[in-house]
């Protein structure tokens, strides 16, 4: 029986190849198009196609799904199912009732918190101190289906959204077998979501702008959770600057406000607490210490951020 594989981003290739490695047949893998990206505004495939085209996979990069031309094709393979790894757009109606046994979303949260696309960054940015990997049979709604396995996994205090989605990347490919075999024995029983349901929408450049009014706590938790994108950062002297690692440190402040300034980190005042400023990365320069960014620039004690 053969899987049609829908995926994107790096987050998707630990699956893709877990697969691979499985000797799953994969008739099709279906990513976006291609984007540009970068200074040098270069067409740049998803790292999923890379993976695919790697294996010998066959790929496709439809604009949209709606287009009867490609649930067509996709119709044509008879899969037994379709995976679902972060690819980014909803699957329609037409799509979904393809497989002879379901569609399976492989989701970076604990289902039913956290929905949508940006999972691992809100779970960090609200302080969460555990996430974890949820495989489900998709319907219509916004990861709305029932459960199939679920596995939980502790967020440290130095994770980042990059470094807990590679180590969710590995954990949801591990879990994505357990699912096939387990629904394939039998053994994997289907059950509806439960609880609270929360959201995370997907995140955009202008929403990395830091708010100093927040706590020395919620504004570290903001910061990690917005690594790799699009960044946390505030304008220092005009410039938009990201701030890439801080921790909170003994005192209070006035909120965006430089209370001190020490030859190795720059000390800001935020709603509740100081935060100590380690690392940062200018407009168009790679990131820094705080002690090289001070070379050149002339802050003063009693500025405020914005």
């Amino acid at each position: 029986m053969s899987i049609v594989f829908f995926g994107t981003p790096e987050f998707a290739v630990s699956s893709l190849k877990a697969l691979i490695r499985s000797r799953e047949e994969i008739s099709l893998v279906v990513t976006q198009t291609d984007k540009i990206k970068g200074r040098g505004h270069k067409l740049t495939p998803p790292p999923i196609k890379l993976a695919a085209v790697d294996a010998g996979l066959t790929v496709i990069q439809p604009a949209t799904l709606m287009d009867s031309v490609v649930s067509g094709k996709i119709a044509a393979l008879k899969p037994e199912f379709i995976i679902v790894v972060a690819y980014g757009k909803i699957l329609p109606k037409s799509v979904l009732e393809i497989p002879r046994r379901g569609c399976i979303n492989v989701h970076a949260s604990l289902l039913p918190k956290y929905r949508g696309a940006a999972p691992i960054a809100w779970a960090i940015m609200n302080g969460e101190k555990k996430t974890g990997i949820t495989t489900m049979l998709m319907d219509e709604g916004l990861d709305s289906g029932p459960i199939l396995l679920r596995e939980e996994l502790e967020i440290t205090p130095e994770d980042t959204a990059y470094s807990l989605s590679k180590t969710l990347s590995e954990l949801g490919a591990s879990l994505l077998e357990k699912t096939l075999e387990g629904l394939r024995n039998g053994s994997v029983k289907p059950f509806p979501q439960t609880g609270e349901v929360s959201f995370a929408p997907a995140l955009r450049k202008e929403n990395g702008l830091l708010d100093w009014s927040r706590s020395a706590d919620d504004i570290c938790n903001f910061i990690r959770g917005m690594q790799p994108w699009p960044g946390a950062y505030s304008y220092i002297n005009g410039e938009a600057v990201k701030i890439l690692k801080a921790k909170p440190t003994a005192g209070n402040g006035a909120p965006g406000v430089i209370e001190k300034i020490t030859p190795h980190e720059v000390i800001i005042g935020a709603g509740n607490g100081l935060l100590s400023i380690i690392e940062l990365q200018p407009p168009g320069k790679k990131p820094m210490p705080a002690s090289a960014f001070l070379q050149g620039r002339k802050l003063k004690q009693g500025m405020t951020l914005k």
